[in-house]
């Protein structure tokens, strides 16, 4: 018997959301809970996963192993490439979750999972933002696709909405999926839900989506006032931005995601760093840089 007939079929969940859902939050969540399972997860925005430092063992890269046996990396530019890196792993990992971008169809991803016979597909969680989805739906250029992501899905994670899902939202959720749907913030744990909660249906093909432009400079040193007031100011077809800067206060790690702006203190980076994107239509990247610069 030779040592591919003694391995486990690798289990794949695949974990989708529009821009700003909470996929990184949810991440952080399963990465630091104590499941007993050797994970690993690919993200597109290795940054932009916010690991405790104490969970970390080593780093080689672009990936990350902690001390509870999980994994986090890139999932880089080949799909079918970092799939394979996952299943050459020895020991190869018990479960592993990929992250779709924002912007993404994750039932793109979920069909070439079942196309690789090594893998066992696991479903598709798309998360829902509460208090951004009912006006992003019925956007002209981003409601086909965040409808489609939520038409794909096999679980229904609603964020920001506290423990329970709004009756209003859920009528409307209701009526594009039959998924179940949970609110996280009623979760005490992810990872039974993540890691063999999901129940797969018949694979459906999501919507496709327009030209998106996305942008990254440098950070400018801003106090926590100022930088409110100029994301206030963000061009309209800005619809996230995300970034680390430093000022008199130390630093500052802000999100914003349409109107919701949330920013926090953190330790002061060497160098900040900014990212923004939104639909090609709406906004250049000289439009963004131009903003972005015109920062007092």
């Amino acid at each position: 018997m030779n040592t591919q007939d003694t391995l486990h079929r690798l289990p794949l969940t695949v974990i989708g959301g529009y821009l700003g859902a909470g996929k990184t939050t949810l991440i952080n969540r399963l990465l630091s809970e104590d499941h007993g399972s050797r994970v690993m997860v690919m993200v597109n925005d290795f940054g932009a996963v916010n690991l405790d430092a104490s969970l970390i063992r080593s780093a080689d890269g672009d990936t990350i192993e902690l001390t509870n046996g999980c994994v986090c990396c890139t999932m880089g530019g080949d799909l079918f490439m970092a799939m394979g890196d996952a299943l050459d792993r020895r020991p190869r990992p018990d479960h592993l979750v990929i992250e779709a971008s924002g912007i993404a169809d994750p039932a793109r991803i979920a069909a070439a999972a079942r196309a690789e016979p090594e893998m066992r597909y696991g479903g598709i969680a798309v998360l829902v933002d509460a208090l951004n989805f009912p006006a992003l739906a019925q956007d002209a250029q981003i409601g086909p696709q965040i409808r489609g992501q939520v038409a794909v899905a096999d679980l229904l994670l609603v964020s920001k909405s506290g423990d329970a899902v709004p009756p209003a939202l859920s009528i409307a959720l209701a009526a594009l999926s039959p998924a179940p749907q949970v609110a996280l913030g009623a979760l005490g744990s992810v990872a039974p839900l993540l890691l063999g909660g999901i129940s797969p249906g018949p694979l459906r093909q999501g919507a496709g989506h327009g030209a998106y432009v996305s942008w990254s400079g440098q950070g400018r040193a801003m106090t926590r006032a100022a930088l409110e007031a100029h994301l206030q100011a963000a061009p309209e077809g800005l619809f996230r931005i995300k970034g680390v800067i430093s000022g008199p206060e130390g630093g500052l790690e802000f999100h914003k995601v349409g109107p919701s702006i949330e920013i926090t203190r953190c330790a002061a980076p060497p160098e900040g760093r900014v990212v923004g994107i939104g639909p090609a239509a709406r906004l250049s990247a000289d439009q963004i840089e131009m903003w972005w610069n015109a920062a007092g």
